[in-house]
């Protein structure tokens, strides 16, 4: 049974960190790509950001690149999303997908987790 679980969302103020996990199972970890997701109240999801879990290259959305970074524990099966200087616009719900090849899409999806940034 696959299972994508994220934690870590929270409340936090403007410029501050947050750090989500996202744990998985069923699935070899390390042949997917896990990418990272978010989606604020009446808006569309957009893409934050995936990596390579073999190899670790990263792809950023322009709106948090150099503030955000994905990472990996393949021995853990379980990737991170570190927030850096947040904004209230970061405000949303975080979803974690993986994806063999994503290219095409994302196999599977986590239930989110919310992150509200305060101004």
């Amino acid at each position: 049974q696959v299972q994508l679980v994220e934690s870590g969302g929270g409340l936090v103020q403007a410029g501050g960190s947050l750090r989500l996990s996202c744990a998985a199972s069923g699935f070899t970890f390390d042949a997917y790509a896990m990418g990272w997701f978010r989606q604020a109240p009446g808006k569309e999801r957009e893409f934050v950001g995936r990596i390579r879990t073999s190899g670790g290259s990263t792809l950023y959305a322009d709106s948090v690149k150099g503030r955000f970074t994905i990472s990996t524990d393949n021995a853990k099966k379980t990737v991170y999303l570190q927030m850096n200087s947040l904004k209230p616009e970061d405000t949303a719900v975080y979803y974690c997908a993986a994806a063999s090849d994503w290219r095409v899409g994302y196999n599977y999806w986590g239930q989110g987790t919310q992150v509200t940034v305060s101004s």
